[in-house]
């Protein structure tokens, strides 16, 4: 990792960047302190920030962009506050991305308010966009209120989820108040840091999930599961109504240095996405550091004959795996789980997925349906050619008759040979 090195800025605030090397989640520190008229601090942030973002093509589709904050960053707008305007913190970077968070305190405690991310897909990263232009996502902070005169530290992942737009904190270190300009030495730590605690990640979604009813510990990345994933059941609203259901219990098979397999467990997973006429997306957040993306598609091949099927699966796996790089990869070329638009897809044996040679993707006890959902449950289930065992009758039957022909024709060769030995003997 690169040595830090102060940027030459102008203002009230001084801006730090610690650039690391490649992998999908890099390094990407972004310090800032931010200093009153008297040059005081009065906040100070130090923290790790990626951007997960699904955006719609011209085509329809559904794609992934990642940001982060390297390049023309800025700090405009930060402010220490007064009586009529809040503590805020601020940066830009980018073509025209920003992000800002500001503060509000009581007597005893001090907490982020309203976290505020903006991102233009007139950008050339977001190719093909749909929409071109800003776009503004603002959520509440989730962080608890943390005592005055100290700092708030978390290793562990956290992350914010709304609107299509997944924002990851890591390695954070935060104050704002600072008292007389000098950052505190008393440090409040998150729960996912303490070893004695369960960690708890508060995960902001727009949609609703339903998850299986038994519970089970959370998943393992260091050894073989013992026994298939748990079935989660997912859906999706629009104006009140599901739009999507899907039914199945997940497992990814990580092939790097050392194999790994990794069950979703449905009792941490989150699940986000969209809904429509011709193309509907699914994300399963499992525990803020597994993300599964599932994008629906409908094909026409007669006015009578439409069909869906899954077209494409975008993974993120954000912890490191046997001490592997985290890990973000897709296969947009699929051609599976596919039956009659109105219908759901139904395969309760084992399928395998595979998004790369170095990733698999099995599913159990799978139903979906993402289009076309009826008074809120599934509608007539074709089943996989899995699950079809009448498939075996004529296979049966066909091996039975092959098998009688094969005894007639050898007993006939054994009669034979019998009667021309007798008629030698003569």
């Amino acid at each position: 990792m690169a040595t830090p090195r102060p940027l030459s800025l102008s203002g009230c605030c001084l801006l730090l960047l610690v650039l690391g090397g490649p992998g999908f989640f890099q390094s990407h520190a972004v310090e800032v302190d931010v200093k009153d008229l008297t040059n005081n601090t009065c906040i100070y942030a130090e923290s790790m920030i990626s951007f997960l973002i699904k955006y719609e093509t011209n085509s329809g589709e559904y794609k992934n962009v990642t940001l982060n904050p390297v390049s023309n960053v800025t700090h405009e707008g930060s402010t220490c506050g007064n009586s009529s305007e809040a503590p805020l913190l601020a940066i830009q970077f980018g073509a025209g991305h920003s992000w800002s968070i500001n503060f509000t305190k009581t007597n005893e405690t001090y907490h982020g308010d309203v976290i505020s991310f903006t991102y233009n897909t007139s950008d050339a990263v977001f190719k093909d966009a749909k929409r071109k232009g800003l776009t503004t996502v603002v959520v509440k902070d989730p962080l608890p209120p943390i005592q005055l005169n100290t700092v708030y530290r978390c290793l562990h992942l956290g992350s914010v989820e709304a609107a299509n737009v997944s924002q990851f904190f890591w390695n954070v270190t935060l104050q704002a108040f600072v008292q007389n300009g000098t950052v505190s030495k008393n440090d409040s730590v998150c729960d996912a840091d303490k070893p004695t605690t369960v960690p708890t990640v508060t995960n902001t979604t727009a949609f609703v999930t339903t998850t299986a009813a038994a519970s089970s510990p959370p998943p393992t990345t260091t050894a073989k599961p013992a026994e298939n994933p748990l079935t989660g059941n997912y859906s999706l609203q629009e104006d009140d109504k599901i739009c999507l259901l899907a039914t199945m219990g997940l497992q990814l098979n990580v092939s790097r240095e050392k194999p790994v397999l990794i069950n979703i467990n449905p009792n941490t997973t989150h699940v986000t996405g969209s809904c429509g006429n011709t193309s509907a997306t699914l994300r399963l957040n499992d525990s803020n550091s597994r993300f599964i993306d599932f994008t629906f598609a409908v094909k026409t091949k007669s006015a009578n004959s439409a069909r869906f099927y899954l077209k494409e699966v975008n993974i993120t796996l954000i912890n490191s795996i046997n001490g592997s790089e985290p890990l973000n990869t897709g296969n947009s070329n699929l051609s599976a789980w596919e039956t009659f638009l109105g219908s759901s897809y139904m395969c309760q044996k084992e399928q395998t997925i595979v998004v790369t040679e170095d990733l698999q993707m099995h599913t159990f006890e799978l139903r979906i349906q993402p289009f076309n959902v009826k008074d809120n449950k599934y509608s007539k289930a074709q089943e996989c050619s899995l699950d079809d065992d009448t498939i075996l009758i004529p296979i049966i039957v066909g091996a039975a008759l092959a098998g009688l022909i094969v005894i007639v024709v050898i007993a006939y060769i054994i009669g034979r040979r019998k009667t021309y030995a007798g008629y030698q003997t003569l």
